[in-house]
């Protein structure tokens, strides 16, 4: 066995190899504080020929016994990687993918697998770290390690991988991927945090990432075997040559500025009519030969925007598409609005609910309800392509949680609104950007549903063209920028910050001066964006829809519950029989009543507050007499409460028989004179007469 171990923010990181796993290509345990996980690498025997990408297969995996728990559910095993799983195998994938040789083919699976879970250190990064390492010792053919950490902030003081219970207290949670000189990846949340902190916060990053690259090279000097000579992808010289001096000024010659479905049906006319003239002086080469097409498509592309600083749709690299804005386009939903930027259109609705309708999230970290929740859908409509729907997949799961990460800061906690939140966003059409859209839907959604936001929320999709000679920073980038550029940078936030970033790139890292740059132009964009929102709408609504439930909440006596409740519930039951309202009281007093109807939620709440009422000395009611005796009345003066009114307190003259004034039912008026201690009440019909003149 072989390992090595560094103090990392005042933990031990150890990574050590020969003891599980052997099989396969490369493994791993890797261990910080408590928390252990196993990650195994391996590699297919033969390449997969026929397919035009690198197949990376990331898998992560929490075993609930590593929490010492058991799975929820009735089979009480592991079923369908959970939310947490897919975001964290999405980790891996990411910084890892552009490392990799661009022509090899063979297929490669990373498994990480939670063991041990401490309840302070979190499986996601330690699982890239794991990941980076089992590659590096094995014969996969992968040489560049990477190093991750997440940087926090708490009381104006960054924070390297901060405990679970620092995470909460953070305003930033900053994951950072990176080589000894290139940054890879970024998944960030943060509280409206500013661009100069952003880039703080990446310098302070780069050393720590440096130290935990440094442990794997450790590791490799003790034990790593020799790298797998694999058969490069490579297309036939001569069909190369020949394919790319035909088509190149057929490419050439396509004019920028046309729509995504106008520039598509040029170049399949193109790849069209090269196919016909080469196929058969090149049986069976279709697929080469459309490698040589889309080589020459992206090389074209990246000159002129080089050269002349033009994209493929016709804007200069500042430039934002059209952008237009409605809500309330659906009569009968809480809150909808409908953001189209270019070609990019996404409709999105909020729903409002009760607590009732909290979603119930049970993780290695324990149970936990989320009151505000972003759902994602990418129907194959929005693409022209025919394909069906089988439920939400990783693409989906991604985007979702990035855009519910830049609209929850933003959400009024439940004291200020007491309400559960969904946002729904529908993808109707996709040419860039839909997550960055879903952020700007959902912000146009949440307002017209009346939630107080604090700030309307925008967000961009950032691109890059470099080369030798010159950069060049694209704003809103389009589905074939995406495809052709260096980097996919989502910048999500207010005008006062930002709330959200991920970034990916396409080649071996970023600097931090780059990203400054691309963080300067995200921000004007951003305002930018904002600005066409505002003239649609500029607050949240005073008002939530007349659908929306009525939700009231008040806190009462906890020794108060049980008069509200009734012997077996009677009390309760009969209130929500009467009104309708759904009524949720909590052991500390906490009572939530809800209903579509706002007249029946106010009835509970009035019946509930003569249940709990006082009786007042002094003050007159007007009561009911539940019981006639020779010495006088009881009258119940508010709901379980009664008192006596003696017979020498009926009436301003001499009373001889009780029921000569009163009887059972009749409704009277009588003024509190006294409550003893042993909390009987004293009443007065004769004082309450006299008040009142």
């Amino acid at each position: 066995m072989f390992s090595t171990q560094q103090e990392i923010a005042g933990r031990v990181l150890s990574i050590e190899t020969g003891n599980l796993a052997n099989q396969a290509n490369g493994a791993v345990v890797i261990r910080y504080g408590d928390t252990v996980i196993m990650v195994a690498a391996v590699a297919s025997k033969e390449a997969k020929k026929d397919l035009d990408f690198f197949p990376l297969i990331c898998e992560h995996k929490e075993r609930t016994y590593a929490a010492g728990k058991f799975p929820g559910g009735f089979i009480k095993r592991e079923g369908r990687s959970t939310e947490k799983e897919i975001l964290t195998s999405r980790l891996i994938d990411r910084p890892l993918r552009p490392l990799f040789n661009k022509d090899f083919r063979n297929e490669v699976a990373i498994t990480s697998t939670v063991f041990s879970y401490d309840g302070e250190n979190s499986s996601d990064i330690i699982s890239i770290i794991g990941a980076s390492a089992a590659l590096i010792i094995s014969d996969i053919p992968f040489d560049k390690p990477i190093g991750v950490v997440r940087i926090g902030r708490i009381n104006d003081k960054f924070i390297v991988n901060p405990t679970l219970k620092e995470q909460k207290e953070s305003s930033l949670d900053l994951v950072i991927a990176g080589t000894n000189s290139s940054i890879m990846m970024i998944e960030c949340g943060a509280s409206e945090v500013s661009e100069r902190l952003i880039l703080e916060a990446l310098e302070f990053s780069q050393e720590h990432i440096r130290r935990i690259i440094k442990l794997q090279e450790d590791l490799y000097q003790q034990y790593h075997k020799e790298k797998l000579i694999f058969e490069n992808f490579t297309v036939n010289k001569q069909l190369k040559n020949l394919v790319s001096e035909f088509i190149e000024p057929k490419v050439r010659n396509i004019n920028f500025g046309l729509t995504k479905q106008e520039w598509q049906k040029q170049m399949e006319s193109v790849e069209k009519e090269t196919i016909e003239r080469f196929k058969d002086q090149f049986p069976g080469k279709e697929g080469e030969i459309k490698a040589v097409i889309e080589e020459n498509e992206k090389v074209v592309i990246r000159e002129r925007i080089i050269k002349e600083e033009k994209r493929p749709d016709g804007r200069d690299p500042k430039a934002i598409r059209s952008i237009t804005c409605q809500v309330g386009i659906l009569p009968r939903t809480h809150g909808s609005g409908l953001f189209t930027r270019g070609q990019t259109q996404a409709l999105v609705v909020t729903t409002l609910g009760t607590e009732e309708d909290e979603q119930i999230v049970d993780s290695l970290e324990g149970k936990n309800r989320k009151k505000f929740m972003l759902h994602y859908n990418f129907p194959s409509y929005s693409i022209g392509e025919t394909k069906p729907d089988r439920g939400p997949g990783r693409r989906e799961i991604g985007h979702g949680a990035l855009a519910e990460r830049a609209l929850s800061p933003l959400i009024p906690n439940g004291e200020v609104f007491p309400y559960t939140i969904r946002v729904v966003s529908d993808i109707l059409e996709s040419n860039g950007s839909t997550s960055m859209a879903s952020v700007c839907g959902g912000t146009l959604s949440l307002m017209d549903a009346g939630v107080p936001i604090q700030r309307p929320c925008s967000g961009i999709a950032m691109g890059l063209i470099a080369s030798q000679e010159k950069i060049i920073i694209l704003s809103d980038i389009t589905g074939l920028e995406d495809q052709i550029g260096d980097m996919d940078f989502k910048v999500a936030g207010t005008s006062e910050g930002i709330t959200a970033l991920q970034l990916d790139v396409k080649v071996e890292g970023l600097s931090v001066e780059m990203l400054k740059g691309a963080l300067h132009q995200a921000y004007e964009g951003r305002l930018f964006i904002l600005g066409e929102m505002n003239k649609s709408i500029q607050k949240s609504a005073e008002k939530i829809s007349i659908y929306a439930p009525r939700i009231i909440k008040i806190g009462i006596n906890p020794d108060k519950i049980r008069d509200v409740i009734g012997p077996g519930g009677k009390i309760i039951r009969n209130i929500i029989e009467l009104t309708g309202a759904k009524i949720d009281i909590k052991d500390k007093g906490e009572v939530s009543i809800s209903s579509c109807d706002e007249e029946k939620a106010n009835q509970a709440l009035e019946m509930i507050n003569c249940l709990i009422a006082e009786v007042e000395v002094g003050k007159i009611y007007q009561g009911k007499v539940i019981r006639i005796t020779n010495f006088g009345a009881f009258v119940e003066v508010l709901p379980g409460k009664e008192g006596l009114v003696h017979i020498s307190q009926l009436a301003n003259y001499h009373v001889r028989k009780v029921e000569d004034i009163l009887k059972e039912g009749d409704k009277v008026l009588v003024k509190v004179m006294e409550i003893d201690e042993q909390g009987r009440i004293n009443l007065s019909r004769k004082a309450a007469l006299t008040d009142k003149g």
